[in-house]
């Protein structure tokens, strides 16, 4: 538990951090904005003084209005100058080739009055008046606090995909180290049943009630030896999947509701693939006992094997006449964690799927299911030769 903790506080560090990291570069940028904002201003008024001197009165042109003018090339910050009624008079630092357009010089009007106020200018007994547009770097520095965010989002989605990689795999060891844990608890009272049955078998008791303690036993084996093969890579050899399959099947039928009915069909009594028998009959058991769940008790539950030689594959059919599942669900029923169940933990069929398509290489689905008529699961498998 220490890890979770762990990780709560470091990513909430991590995200306080960045966000007063955020604030102080847009707080900044925000100033600078503004102090960018006013120096231009400030040159477009100095600008508008020299042109009033100007043509008011040229002796009094100084050296200064020049260079302020020169200045206002140099910075490159498009400005229109209109007259009272708002007609065009003359243009500065615009594209020479759109500016030949009225409708060009109409549109760059109609943004230079939304960004900045306009400066008035008294020339020569007539009130003009100077309208100009943000200069490029202002325009670049708006967009910068955007790209930044769009950085920082970045990393950070990178930086909690990590951990919560790293969350995952220390659940898996946890999980892992239990599963192990689990099956050697029950090795031990295991061993012990096996001798009582062997005991069982010498005293005069029913052969039938010492079977069926033993397939008991043996199933508790099975499941010792499923747990604790979680974690590590299993190994698959050549089985006969529908011997396989048919022992899981029968073991469910005949400790379920005598009011399901079961059917079992197979196009061959042998058909050779590469499993692992044991967790392969988890897949099974686990779809079974859904299929149970899903009938209340009550209806009918089937498993067809069937070869497609043209691709080379062994389907296996799980249906039932059960409440179904909605379209929607399709997928969303493969995921840890999602059960419709009041007391489920929602991991059998993320296991099953894992030990489809991660260990054996084929695929698991919800080939149709309707609601209020049941549900069919389909097991894809390489097809292997006798």
């Amino acid at each position: 538990m220490t890890f979770f903790k762990d990780f709560f506080w470091v990513k909430r560090i991590i995200l306080l951090t960045s966000f007063s990291i955020l604030t102080l570069i847009l707080w900044n940028t925000y100033a600078f904005f503004k102090k960018f904002k006013t120096d231009e201003r400030v040159k477009m008024e100095l600008f508008a003084m020299a042109i009033e001197r100007f043509g008011n009165d040229t002796s009094d042109l100084d050296a200064d209005m020049s260079l302020e003018i020169k200045a206002l090339g140099e910075n490159k910050i498009p400005c229109i100058l209109t007259n009272i009624n708002g007609t065009i008079i003359e243009h500065h630092n615009l594209d020479p080739l759109k500016a030949s357009s009225n409708l060009y010089l109409q549109k760059q009007l109609a943004i230079m009055k939304k960004q900045n106020k306009p400066i008035e200018i008294n020339y020569l007994g007539r009130k003009e008046f100077i309208y100009y547009n943000n200069s490029d770097l202002l325009k670049r520095l708006t967009y910068y606090p955007i790209v930044l965010i769009l950085v920082l989002a970045l990393f950070l989605t990178i930086l909690l995909l990590f951990f919560n990689s790293s969350k995952i795999a220390e659940q898996n060891k946890l999980w892992t180290g239990m599963a192990k844990e689990t099956a050697h608890q029950i090795g031990t009272p295991l061993s012990s049943l096996l001798g009582w049955v062997a005991i069982l078998r010498s005293e005069d008791i029913n052969p039938e009630y010492v079977h069926e303690i033993e397939k008991d036993v043996q199933r508790l084996s099975t499941i010792a030896n499923r747990f604790s093969k979680i974690g590590s890579l299993p190994k698959l050899e050549l089985k006969n999947i529908v011997s396989t399959t048919k022992t899981t099947f029968d073991y469910l039928e005949t400790r379920s509701s005598k009011q399901i009915q079961f059917n079992f069909e197979t196009s061959s009594d042998t058909i050779n693939v590469n499993l692992n028998d044991e967790l392969y009959g988890w897949v099974i058991e686990n779809l079974i006992k859904n299929a149970i769940d899903a009938t209340q008790g009550k209806g009918k539950i089937g498993i067809s094997i069937l070869e497609d030689k043209e691709e080379e594959l062994i389907k296996i059919l799980i249906s039932d006449t059960g409440k179904g599942i909605p379209k929607s669900k399709f997928n969303k029923v493969f995921r840890p964690g999602y059960t419709s169940k009041k007391r489920g933990w929602g991991l059998g069929l993320s296991l099953s799927k894992r030990i489809i398509q991660n260990y054996h290489k084929g695929r698991i689905f919800i080939r149709k299911s309707e609601i209020g008529k049941g549900t069919t699961f389909e097991i894809h498998l390489n097809r292997m030769s006798t």
